[in-house]
C-alpha cells in the first residue's frame, strides 16, 4: 500500500499568523495532535504539534535553568526558546521545513521515516501542494482493515476510494478526518462524527458509488463538549464477539 491509499484528506491546516490559542483550540476540537502550517499561497511551510505547547508562558511551564547553565547554552538558543515559549502566533512555535512524503510513498518508507525522525505524522505533497497527511492512526487503521482481508487494494479499488472520498468531502456533514480503504469493492469508512446521522449519510454515499459491493462503518462518534467517544455499532459488536470467544 502507498500513502495516497491511507492518507487523511482534506487536511485541516492553519496559517502562520494563526494565534497559538486558536491553533490549540482547533486541535482539541478536531481531536488531532498536529496541524500543517501553510503560507498565504497555500504552500506547506511548517507543522505544529502538541509538543510545541508544552513549554508555554501562559501555563507557567517555561524552561528554567541556573545562571551558569544559561551561560553555556548561549544567548542565541535562549532567545529562540523565549520566542517559542512566549510567541503568540503559530509562526513562532512551528517546526519549519517539516518532513514530507509523495503520494506514492510505500508504507514501509513512511514507517521508516517516522521512526528515524521520531515523528507521528507526515504531510503528503504533490509538488509544492499539500494533498493529505499520514499519521500513526492512519497506519493503525490500515493494519486493522487489512487484518480482515489480506488482499491489497487494486487500481480499481483506488479509483472507487477516490470517488467515495470526493463524494463525501463535498458534503457539509462530512466526517472529520475521513479515511476510506477499498479492497475488492468492499469499503471501510473511518473518521470522527459528532452526530450519529452523519454515519448513515456517509454509508449511503459510499453505497451509491457504482462498483461498491459492501460498506463497513468504523466511524467513531465523539461528544465535542466532554470528549467522550463511542465506537461504531459494527465495531462494538465485533469487540463484544471477541470478548465472548473463549
Amino acid at each position: 500500500m502507498r500513502a495516497y491509499q491511507i492518507m487523511t484528506r482534506p487536511v485541516i491546516t492553519v496559517k502562520t499568523d494563526t494565534s497559538v490559542s486558536d491553533a490549540a483550540g482547533l486541535m482539541l476540537k478536531e481531536r488531532i495532535s498536529g496541524l500543517p502550517v501553510t503560507d498565504a499561497a497555500g504552500k506547506l511551510v511548517g507543522i505544529v504539534s502538541e509538543g510545541d505547547f508544552l513549554r508555554r508562558g501562559e501555563i507557567g511551564t517555561r524552561r528554567k535553568r541556573s545562571a551558569w547553565l544559561e551561560f553555556f547554552v548561549g544567548p542565541g538558543k535562549l532567545a529562540n526558546e523565549f520566542v517559542h515559549q512566549e510567541g503568540r502566533t503559530v509562526e513562532n512555535v512551528m517546526t519549519r521545513n517539516p518532513q514530507t512524503i509523495p503520494e506514492d510513498a510505500p508504507l514501509e518508507e513512511i514507517v521508516e521515516r517516522m521512526e528515524q525522525n521520531g515523528i507521528k505524522r507526515l504531510p503528503v505533497v504533490r509538488g509544492d501542494t499539500l494533498v493529505g497527511i499520514v499519521t500513526r492512526a492512519n497506519l493503525l487503521q490500515a493494519v486493522a482493515n487489512l487484518s480482515r482481508d489480506s488482499a491489497a487494494p487494486s487500481a480499481t479499488d483506488d479509483q472507487l476510494r477516490q470517488t467515495i472520498m470526493a463524494e463525501i468531502e463535498k458534503q457539509p456533514w462530512r466526517p472529520m478526518g475521513l479515511n476510506v480503504v477499498v479492497r475488492g469493492g468492499v469499503a471501510d469508512l473511518s473518521g470522527v462524527i459528532t452526530d450519529d446521522r452523519q454515519r448513515k449519510a456517509a454509508v449511503v454515499a459510499a453505497q451509491n458509488v457504482a462498483g461498491i459491493k459492501q460498506v463497513h462503518d468504523h466511524l467513531c462518534w465523539v461528544d465535542t463538549m466532554s470528549g467522550a467517544y463511542l465506537d461504531s455499532p459494527e465495531d462494538s459488536r465485533a469487540k463484544d464477539s471477541q470478548a465472548k470467544t473463549p
